[in-house]
């Protein structure tokens, strides 16, 4: 065997041979580009069952889908019928139909037929060679080299997906839409015909003269299926009777914004394919779609040109219907091109919420926790109710039910913007590009910038703590805090841990706070809205009437609505609750109902005494305790700081001490006692209340509580006044509050008595510029003072 080995090579032609020989092979075995077909394709998005909801044309300006590996079955009869009867069995060449070719090219004189097989017309549309004999050839080759390493299946598919279907229609998938409005697998033998007899004369689909040629093609395809037994004769003649194919139509744009959000998220992540299945629902997603059209015609009577509104599985966080905004690409004016559902925009009172359950969490209040509702300013922040109106105190609960502002700055102020901004972080909000300092106090009331689509998503992220906290027997699973997905994504599993972001019993108080129907302040309207399901919901309006929002949870699905002028542009009446809360339920309506709500969490939540008057923990001298579940975090709340013990003389009308009063005439009373600029406010509200008796003329108290306090300004406050429209300089208006009605305050400004009230302590002054020193001083001789500065306006 050596020896032979050895004469072999040691013959120079043989070892010629052998070498060219291996050449060939190998030439052979490399011949097909890599990848077989390089040109771009269109980007595809279809809902979660394969429906398509929208295409863009391809960068070098033709409708080719994406490569589809399935071909219907009508469709693999009708081009085997029509191309390649023999296309199961040959390796990619057919003898027969090429000598045929051959024997049809020489009687007519000129190439009449090629001859070429499904597989050499797929190594054509790969490399584009022209029609030449030598290019005949080098196709034959290939095709034997194709059916190699691919199945029959997986090169009809190539044919189907890479076919010339005439004009820019390339592939059978995107000729099914572009020509009858609907996806290859509902067409019909007829349609299915029509399409099989284009590859071979693309320019047939044209109007005019060729439609009968197109026509016979296809009723002569139909012929042979039946003679074939492939189809029926009544099936046949009905098909003959279809419609050809007339001009193109446009394919769905059913949800347009997120086409080109795919497409530029393609670019960005390097994507290789461009066609995705979304988590989105068809029918659902034109559904929102019209609610929006038809909302969008009322509100462009007042110059609102914009709506977007997305609907989430709470549990898997998926998209069921995405719309970014109103479409119509033919008005430039109304910029509904923007995508609003992923634009940054400022989001009003939306993040309330997360602060109330931040701080439930962090045992700094209780869900129903007396929460401060005065005139305010801080370092020049001058907040505001929507009623310009204060209550003196609300409970936590309501003051998130009623969306008002000041109790939030007040919470904010005490939980600490600084922590506040790491806990939004953590939910999933990426669009806070500054540090904490740059919003301030500000950030709970529209001073950031937040995405419909992260807002959304961080609420079903507290939906989805919840209902999963039982599954996880009192656990958290870091996981349930994710962005919202228009894709499915495998998911991770992770071990659930004793201790969350937010707590199940602080989600729970806060989807029952929002679950308020009856809401005043900003909700005033709130009678008109019903549901046929429990939605906890919450509005938000920017600053200038901007942004209009409404978010509604339930159980498994969280909906945002979004309403303003992608400009910027205020307008009157955008609020939440007039433009996007209406949408809000009505999209609700659509939704499955379900009667379940949130079950309570009771691993997560402990049961105390709770002041009945304050919220708070009981504390030594509260007089109506009552028993409540609270997050677990409340037993390291406060106790209740508003109520004492106060002595009585035996009328129960005076304040005395045992310096003046005999010991066994006093009166010892448990007394609910509010700061004096809290009671001014909370007393007109709450009838309830009584204020502290003042002390007996004859009992002298050095430690007695201030009775007096500056509501407006506050210490160290900058103020600026205005000059008026007849160019004089404005007044400020200064707020106190006492505890005793009737009482006289005489005011002074730098030492210079500027006036007194009575009962109702107000007074208006204009100061210059610079720093300033208001004293007041009552009745008794009690006195208070706070400085202030007034703002140049020049500097």
């Amino acid at each position: 065997m050596h020896r032979r080995l050895k004469r072999l090579y040691q013959s120079p032609k043989r070892l010629a041979a052998i070498i060219i020989i291996m050449i060939a092979l190998l030439a052979f075995w490399l011949c097909l580009p890599r990848p077989l077909f390089k040109r771009p394709t269109s980007y595809v998005i279809d809902d979660d069952r394969g429906l398509l909801l929208g295409a863009a044309i391809a960068a070098d300006g033709q409708w080719r889908f994406p490569y589809d590996d399935s071909v219907p079955d009508k469709f693999r009869q009708c081009i085997i019928t029509f191309e390649d009867k023999r296309f199961t069995y040959h390796p990619g060449v057919d003898p027969l139909a090429f000598g045929r070719a051959i024997r049809q090219n020489l009687k007519a004189g000129h190439v009449s037929s090629g001859g070429s097989t499904l597989t050499m017309q797929v190594i054509r549309l790969a490399t584009h060679h022209n029609r030449t004999i030598w290019n005949k050839l080098l196709e034959m080759i290939m095709a034997l080299r194709l059916e190699l390493t691919y199945s029959k299946k997986e090169i009809l598919a190539l044919y189907t997906s890479n076919a010339p279907f005439g004009g820019n229609v390339i592939g059978l998938n995107a000729a099914s839409w572009r020509y009858f409005g609907r996806s290859p697998a509902q067409l019909s033998w007829g349609e299915m015909a029509a399409m099989a007899v284009l590859p071979n004369s693309p320019a047939l689909v044209h109007p005019g003269k060729n439609r009968t040629t197109l026509l016979k093609k296809r009723n002569q395809l139909l012929d042979k299926l039946y003679e074939q037994k492939v189809i029926d004769q009544s099936t046949a003649q009905l098909a003959k009777l279809e419609p050809m194919p007339d001009k193109p139509l446009p394919l769905p744009q059913i949800a347009p914004h997120l086409l080109e959000r795919f497409k530029a998220e393609h670019r960005g992540n390097g994507q290789t394919g461009t066609r995705v299945r979304t988590t989105l629902k068809a029918e659902l997603q034109q559904q929102v779609s019209d609610i929006l059209e038809r909302h969008h015609r009322v509100l462009r009577a007042n110059q609102i040109n914009n709506i977007a509104a997305v609907v989430l599985n709470v549990e898997t966080g998926a998209a069921l219907a995405y719309t970014g905004n109103v479409y119509h690409p033919d008005e430039a004016q109304l910029e509904s091109h923007v995508d609003v559902i992923n634009a940054p925009r400022s989001p009003g009172s939306t993040l309330k919420p997360l602060l109330y359950a931040a701080m439930l969490h962090d045992g700094f209040i209780l869900p129903n926790t007396l929460v401060p509702d005065i005139p305010t300013q801080i370092a020049g922040y001058h907040p505001e109710n929507y009623d310009l109106g204060y209550d003196g105190a609300v409970p936590a609960s309501k003051a998130l039910a009623r969306s008002l502002n000041v109790p939030a700055v007040k919470m904010l102020q005490k939980y600490k913007y600084e922590r506040f901004y790491d806990v939004l972080k953590k939910t999933g909000i990426s669009t806070l590009n500054q540090p904490a300092d740059h919003y301030g106090l500000s950030l709970i009331l529209g001073g950031s910038e937040n995405t419909l689509w992260e807002l959304t998503g961080a609420y079903a992220s507290m939906a989805r703590v919840l209902n999963h906290y039982n599954r996880h027997k009192g656990g958290y699973d870091a996981a349930d805090y994710h962005s919202p997905v228009y894709q499915l994504l495998k998911t991770k599993n992770h071990q659930p841990e004793k201790n969350g972001l937010l707590d199940a019993g602080s989600i729970y108080y806060t989807l029952q706070a929002m679950e308020e129907v009856m809401r005043p302040g900003e909700e005033m309207l709130w009678q008109q809205f019903g549901s046929t399901q429990r939605v906890a919901w919450k509005t938000g309006t920017s600053f200038g009437f901007r942004d209009g929002w409404a978010i509604g949870i339930t159980p498994k699905y969280v909906v945002g609505v979004w309403v303003g002028n992608t400009t910027g542009e205020g307008r009157p009446n955008l609020t939440g609750i007039n433009t996007a809360a209406p949408v809000l339920f009505e999209i609700f309506r659509l939704l499955p109902v379900s009667r379940e709500w949130f079950a309570e969490p009771e691993g997560a939540l402990v049961k105390i005494k709770v002041c009945r008057e304050s919220g708070n923990r009981v504390g030594e001298y509260c007089e109506h305790p009552d028993d409540a579940w609270v997050p677990a975090a409340g037993l390291k709340s406060p106790v209740c700081p508003y109520h004492q013990l106060v002595h009585l003389d035996a009328t129960g009308s005076w304040q005395v001490t045992a310096d003046c009063e005999s010991p066994d005439r006093i009166l010892n009373r448990k007394w609910f006692v509010l700061p004096p600029s809290i009671e001014y406010y909370y007393k007109t509200k709450n009838y309830q209340y009584h204020t502290l008796p003042p002390f007996r003329n004859d009992c002298a108290v050095a430690d007695k509580a201030q009775p007096m306090e500056v509501i407006y300004p506050r210490n160290d406050a900058k103020v600026y006044i205005p000059i008026e429209a007849d160019g004089t300089r404005g007044k400020m208006i200064c707020n106190a509050a006492h505890s005793q009605p009737g009482t006289k305050i005489f005011w002074h400004l730098d030492d210079h008595y500027a006036g007194e009230t009575h009962d109702f302590h107000q007074m208006a002054i204009s100061p210059p510029a610079g720093n300033h020193v208001l004293t007041l001083v009552d009745a008794t001789g009690n006195t208070v003072s706070v400085r202030f500065r007034v703002l140049d306006k020049e500097k």
